[in-house]
């Protein structure tokens, strides 16, 4: 499957507690934290291309630009979608957004590029 503009990702949660403001220390609340908003868009993402490299090869993220609009309770579900807008290179840019019930609550971008697995953990070392 060629990486090329248009292709989707779709990933859903149910908001539990250690999702929450509190359990990731970004808040006092118990609502949907901002940090986990943005792991749901990388998630959807990296959906979007699944499947999609040579072997060896991943993505990693980049650059994330994300609008948080509206709380989400706990127990409340969401769902969050990213479209390949862009692919310069090696870099894929996504538009992402995340729903609740009552409609959106999160939207943006995100930027992952494309990476040798093997070359990109040998900088850890």
């Amino acid at each position: 499957m060629p990486v090329e503009p248009g292709l989707t990702g779709h990933v859903e949660l149910e908001v539990a507690d250690a999702d929450t403001a509190v359990a990731f220390r970004s808040g006092d609340v118990a609502v949907l934290s901002t940090p986990r908003i943005v792991a749901l868009c990388e998630e959807a993402a990296v959906a979007a291309v699944a499947g999609a490299f040579e072997p060896g090869q991943t993505t990693v993220s980049m650059r994330i630009q994300l609008d948080h609009l509206a709380p989400t309770a706990v127990g409340g579900k969401v769902t969050a979608d990213a479209r390949l807008v862009v692919v310069e290179g090696r870099r894929l840019k996504f538009s992402v957004s995340v729903n609740d019930e009552r409609g959106l609550i999160a939207a943006g971008k995100v930027t992952r590029v494309v990476v040798d697995r093997e070359h990109f953990l040998d900088k850890t070392r």
